[in-house]
């Protein structure tokens, strides 16, 4: 995970609007940064503070924006692995780990620089504590540290608590005891408890999700054949869920199950089949099928009410995917006359089905914008003196990112800088003011999306000040954003 990570991380010097808010955000001071929580962003606080502190240490660089995220994804691998080790063999946390580390998807948020593989990373820690947990449930400080570690991924973002109805489910088929169920509640509610603050506050800045979309029935595909699959691997799976359980067992004299040749316990029954026989501990389906479904399962019930769906809010699902993934090959790999041929085929097979989806996602085109191309070609293009306008004024990022390629144009609708007005995009003046201080400009250069439409009144009078006054020169596309020069039509500045 650690290579493939570290694999093209500056995807050819290109950024894209959410990594852009990264940047710009954790560059400015506390005092600055704090007053952005204040107005936008707060669910990215902590992770903000944390880069703030990675561009101090190690300066701003596009490798130190996503080496804590490639650290992160590589961390999570690890705890795949040592899930799969623990509740299944060693084959399963080898088939888990490496599954995990070659998903298109984690590869793509393994290089990106936002808290999404942080947030991954704390749910995959929260739930090697747990399967612990659940072998040796009387464990007090065992289970402060699992409450504290699902407290920080929850301040990271706190999406991450959908994961608490999945380690619910997993509790459950574990039968642990009274004690053992009261201490993960108690557990549980801290974390929750504990993120609440963040929760609420957030909720006064809910307007900065209102781009998300109503769900459709594409948007459900998706999970559907992830669940569908998990569970076909957690079928194929099953006589390979419980190899520390057995163990155990057969070193008892007792155990619901047989040892195969191969050392693993073999589930028998219904019971066995769903991680509540007499053994202690968990089925490792018991661990993967509930991580993979729920998270996804409750957004997606919330998303009926108030759109909130997007898949990267519950990435860490993929843990869950692995784990059963790794399962059903581990078995595979056992029935296998020559596992450690079949083992490196199986790897180098996939690698390769899946080199154009991890070749992609390290090029200019693998997001849908880009913040610094847009930033060369105003370089190029623009004169000292020159005005600019970004529609709309999220567009800006691109000015922020790299001001040098910005000096000396005049920002012709600012009215507030974001810095002073604790947002990422500053504040413009009214729509009268733009429109006059538009048509006041000898030249002026457009920054705005390919596909970019005019959403608010400020937006409309830049549109129509440009379309009354102006000639457009120059129209260059660029990954996902345009950038276009307008000459105002009497040649001359006007008064």
């Amino acid at each position: 995970m650690l290579v493939v990570g570290l694999w093209g991380i500056t995807r050819q010097d290109t950024m894209w609007r959410d990594e852009a808010a990264t940047w710009q955000a954790s560059r400015r001071s506390l005092p600055d940064l704090w007053h952005l929580l204040h107005h936008a962003d707060v669910v990215h606080g902590l992770y903000y503070f944390l880069m703030h502190g990675v561009f101090a240490l190690f300066g701003d660089s596009l490798l130190a924006l996503r080496l804590p995220s490639v650290l992160a994804m590589a961390g999570a691998a690890a705890f795949v692995a040592r899930i799969g080790a623990q509740r299944g063999c060693p084959a399963t946390g080898l088939c888990a780990g490496i599954t995990f580390a070659l998903l298109p998807a984690v590869q793509n948020y393994a290089q990106e620089g936002r808290s999404y593989a942080l947030v991954t990373l704390g749910i995959a820690c929260g739930t090697w504590l747990l399967v612990g947990l659940l072998d040796r449930p009387g464990r007090s400080l065992r289970w402060g540290t699992y409450a504290g570690v699902v407290l920080v991924t929850g301040w990271l973002n706190w999406f991450a608590l959908l994961v608490l109805p999945a380690h619910a489910v997993a509790v459950l088929c574990a039968r642990p005891g009274r004690a053992a169920v009261a201490r993960w509640a108690l557990s549980s509610a801290v974390a929750v408890a504990g993120t609440l603050p963040l929760i609420l506050r957030s909720q006064d800045q809910s307007g900065q999700v209102s781009w998300i979309k109503p769900l459709t029935p594409g948007s459900l595909t998706v999970p559907a054949l992830m669940v569908v699959g998990g569970v076909v691997c957690a079928v194929c799976g099953a006589s390979g869920g419980r190899g520390r359980s057995a163990r155990e067992g057969r070193a008892g004299g007792g155990g619901s199950g047989a040892l195969g040749q191969s050392g693993v316990f073999r589930v028998s029954g219904a019971s066995g089949m769903f991680g509540v026989s007499g053994a202690r501990g968990v089925a490792l389906w018991g661990v993967g099928l509930p991580l993979l479904a729920f998270p996804q399962a409750a957004l997606l019930a919330v998303s009926l009410v108030k759109p909130l769906y997007v898949d990267r809010y519950v990435l860490f699902s993929y843990l869950g995917l692995a784990l059963l993934i790794g399962a059903a090959a581990a078995r595979a790999y056992r029935a296998l006359v020559r596992p450690g041929v079949a083992a490196a085929v199986v790897v180098v097979a996939l690698g390769c089905v899946l080199l154009p989806a991890e070749l992609g996602h390290r090029g200019p085109h693998s997001r849908i914008d880009d913040v610094i191309a847009p930033a060369n070609v105003v370089a190029a293009t623009a004169r000292p003196g020159d005005g600019v306008l970004y529609i709309p004024a999220a567009r800006r990022d691109t000015a922020l990112v790299a001001p040098a390629k910005f000096a000396g144009l005049d920002d012709v609708a600012l009215l507030q800088s974001p810095a002073d007005s604790g947002t990422l995009k500053g504040v413009e003046k009214e729509p009268a003011r733009i429109a006059r201080a538009v048509a006041a400009q000898r030249r002026v250069i457009l920054v705005t999306d390919a596909t970019g439409v005019s959403t608010n009144e400020g937006d409309r009078a830049k549109r129509r000040a440009l379309d009354t006054h102006f000639v457009c020169v120059s129209d260059t596309r660029v990954h996902g954003r345009r950038v276009a020069v307008y000459e105002h039509r009497r040649g001359q500045h006007a008064h």
